[in-house]
């Protein structure tokens, strides 16, 4: 368990650093089709679908990779 919170806190130190020295690099991200984003007047709803779909197909794939 201790392990996994690690290797986590390192993948969020690592994007992190990605998105502060480098924020072109994920510039992409909500605005693929199929990302929902919707304004009238004051109000505004986002919601990123497939950007979604897309990090839980990745996060899938990495996990199996580390769970063999």
């Amino acid at each position: 368990m201790a392990r996994w919170l690690v290797i986590a806190g390192m993948i969020l130190i690592l994007i992190g650093a990605i998105l502060h020295f480098a924020p072109w690099l994920l510039s992409w991200f909500g605005k693929l089709p199929g990302d929902l984003n919707m304004h009238s007047g004051n109000s505004r709803v986002f919601i990123p679908i497939t950007s979604m779909i897309l990090i839980s197909i990745v996060l899938t794939i990495v996990f199996n990779l580390f769970n063999r």
